[in-house]
């Protein structure tokens, strides 16, 4: 074998070390999505699932209820689809450092023979070595190609990491919220309880009409209903969240608080929110390296446009004959270099494709841009706006609310008001406080929402889209 043929094999079988580590890439994701202030990790052996089930539990045992940051922990450690995620990231990146390899050599070795079995009078060995030349030649392109995806597969893995952290908080607020929103209503069951039998006390003495026992009634009713359908809205809310933070069996018995965090006292105020998400998100940047990476593939097609295949064949022949009683032996040496003849295909269609790809890359990474801007926009716009709805009811309807039925409740002990009166009032203030809980829901939502909107994480619900989806307490009655 020739010295030349020789170093191309060397330099072909090398391995890119810069992909030798291909866990290395976690890290990378790790630090993008750092702004969660979380632990993550990647399980990858028995010993690790151990340690992490562990830390699981003592996060559970920690605390009699479980708030909206450790359920977001939790999430990151014990959710299955996560860890699936990771291994993704590294099945890209063993992908990755498979493209920086050349194509295995082509080696065939032939042996003929002539004459009798055992005492051959003529005997030839043939053998050919094929080393692929254009990969060795393109090699240098081909890798930088591989970087900008592993790149990519790292930003997905911590967009995965912030799309689960947003869509956990999304749940654990409305987990509390159904169970505030219960404990709301089972009030306004009490309350419908005493007036319905005060109806029909008041009705069998003759000193109620039965349209008005059956308003009572009705309205009684109508409790009933949205209750039970508030608890079965609990019920699925919390699963959702238990979904999320992956638990089952005995784990899913851990408690959530009775009520929602109150609105905090300063807002964030940003007049630079379109730039933070320009700079921040991240499938923002995986656009960016998709359109990188379709530039140098174009450049890897126009560097293979004419020549797809282009192959060194290196061979030699061992003849070895028997004449008169003696062995002759005759070696010869051949190099041969083999390519496709671009007759037919002059690669002006791959060339089209690879350009094509560009410009789709590009305009998505524009469209996704401008996207980017809007959506932060809106998310802002609805945090502002959620945050003064949520303050009016709480400063105003809810206190006016509350002032009426203490009013009302004076004038029946004086008996100026009668019963029916008071519970009206009474009713009232318990769907003001509902409108209440629903209005500081749709503000945590939407913070969380504005958070996704910066970094990534996707859009969650609108505060108009929450209401419809919430169970309405409204009823007849006074």
């Amino acid at each position: 074998m020739s010295g030349a043929l020789l170093a191309v094999l060397v330099l072909g079988g090398c391995a890119s070390n810069e992909f030798m580590a291909i866990d290395a890439g976690f890290s990378s994701a790790q630090s993008k999505s750092a702004v969660l202030a979380k632990e993550t990790v990647w399980i990858q052996s028995r010993g690790e699932a151990e340690q992490v089930g562990a830390r699981v539990k003592t996060l559970l045992a920690q605390s009699k209820t479980i708030d909206a940051e450790t359920a977001v922990q939790i999430a990151l450690l014990n959710n299955k689809g996560l860890q699936a995620a990771y291994a993704d990231l590294g099945d890209a990146g063993a992908d990755v450092w498979q493209s920086t390899l050349l194509v295995n050599p082509t080696v065939a070795v032939g042996l003929t023979g002539i004459g009798t079995p055992g005492l051959e009078a003529y005997r030839a060995i043939e053998g050919t070595l094929a080393v692929n030349l254009l990969a060795l030649a393109t090699r240098d392109k081909t890798i930088k190609v591989a970087k900008v995806r592993f790149e990519q597969a790292q930003l997905n893995a911590a967009l995965k990491t912030l799309e689960l952290a947003a869509n956990t908080r999304r749940a654990w607020v409305n987990a509390v919220a159904a169970r505030e929103a219960v404990i709301q209503l089972g009030q306004a069951q009490i309350t419908a309880d005493a007036a319905s039998e005060l109806a029909m006390e008041l009705g069998r003495a003759g000193s109620l009409t039965k349209a008005s026992q059956a308003r009572e009634h009705a309205f009684n009713a109508e409790i009933a209903g949205q209750t039970a359908q508030a608890r079965l809205a609990e019920r699925l809310a919390k699963e959702e969240l238990t979904r999320l933070m992956g638990l089952w069996g005995d784990d899913v018995a851990y408690k959530l608080p009775n009520r929602l965090p109150s609105l905090p006292k300063k807002l964030i105020t940003n007049d630079v929110i379109e730039a933070q998400a320009l700079a921040n998100r991240v499938d923002l940047q995986v656009a960016k390296l998709e359109l990188e990476a379709n530039a140098k593939s174009y450049g890897l097609t126009e560097a293979t446009r004419f020549v797809t295949d282009l192959e060194i064949v290196s061979g030699f022949e061992t003849e070895r004959e028997k004449e008169d009683g003696k062995i002759k032996k005759d070696t010869t040496y051949s190099k041969e270099l083999e390519f496709v003849i671009p007759i037919f295909d002059s690669g002006k269609a791959r060339m089209r494709k690879a350009e094509l790809a560009y410009m789709r890359a590009a305009n998505q990474l524009a469209e996704k841009a401008v996207n980017v801007r809007s959506e932060s926009r809106s998310a802002y716009e609805a945090y502002r706006s959620s945050y003064d709805i949520a303050r009016h009811y709480r400063n105003s309807l809810v206190p006016l609310r509350s002032t009426i039925e203490q009013q009302s409740l004076l004038s029946y002990n004086g008996m100026i008001t009668n019963t029916f009166e008071l519970l009206a009032d009474t009713r009232d203030k318990v769907n003001a406080t509902q409108l209440s809980i629903n209005a500081k829901r749709d503000f945590w939502l939407a913070a969380a929402n504005l958070t996704a909107a910066i970094y990534g994480g996707g859009a969650g619900s609108t505060p108009a889209e929450s209401a419809s989806s919430a169970p309405s307490n409204e009823g007849g009655g006074h």
